[in-house]
């Protein structure tokens, strides 16, 4: 396994955090294939249904037989025993929707990075000095850009990817970036309905190419 600042360096490196759940095994390696083909090598895949830990541990099979340098996250942990169960599926990291002590001790434990969810400054101050420098911003509707940039000040040494609330669009992820964020998470409005229902993967993978030059578009503002 990669060292926590590696994984940690690669999901800010990218920008764009692709995250999705789905209950077809092969739905998910379809997913997972395309997005690796446009240049993703951080994936979350969400801890959303009953074929989580099947078709999760199905994708780091995969990632060992066929997508080389892919990391795979788990995504809505919200315990203890979860983050340990995916942990010892093969997880190279870790996503919650929510600050945890539990979750932060078994990830510490494990020296598998952790990202916690926040929203307010109270819990994004416990998760820094929890030790957690990423720290994901949820949900990003209600938070908006304004917000972001009106909390970076007040903490330096800490990085945010925000979920929720961010469009496939130039103005949204050109918005999110100004206001700070280091990376912007993308679920549905990226690998849609429309995408799983057709099985239409080549269209996935062309969105993805979209979407990563108007991340480096932004960054370059």
């Amino acid at each position: 396994m990669q060292s926590e600042n590696f994984i940690i360096s690669k999901i800010k490196e990218q920008g764009l955090l692709p995250l999705f759940y789905n209950g077809d095994v092969n739905t998910c390696v379809a997913v997972a294939k395309a997005l690796y083909e446009a240049g993703i090598r951080n994936i979350e895949f969400t801890n959303r249904g009953v074929h989580a830990f099947d078709n999760f541990s199905q994708l780091v099979k995969q990632r060992e037989e066929t997508l080389p340098g892919l990391l795979l996250g788990i995504g809505t942990i919200k315990t203890a025993e979860e983050a340990t169960r995916f942990i010892d599926a093969g997880a190279d990291f870790l996503v919650s929707p929510v600050f945890d002590s539990s979750i932060c001790d078994v990830a510490y434990i494990n020296k598998v990075p952790w990202i916690p969810g926040c929203m307010t400054p109270t819990e994004i101050h416990v998760a820094q000095q929890a030790g957690c420098n990423l720290v994901k911003l949820f949900p990003g509707n209600l938070l908006k850009p304004s917000y972001v940039e009106a909390i970076m000040p007040l903490f330096s040494g800490i990085d945010f990817v925000v979920t929720g609330g961010v469009d496939a669009t130039a103005e949204s992820i050109n918005a999110w970036f100004k206001s700070g964020v280091a990376a912007v998470g993308m679920g549905s409005k990226l690998i849609t309905n429309e995408i799983l229902s057709q099985g239409n993967f080549d269209s996935l993978k062309s969105s993805t190419i979209q979407i990563i030059q108007l991340v480096e578009a932004a960054r370059r503002k």
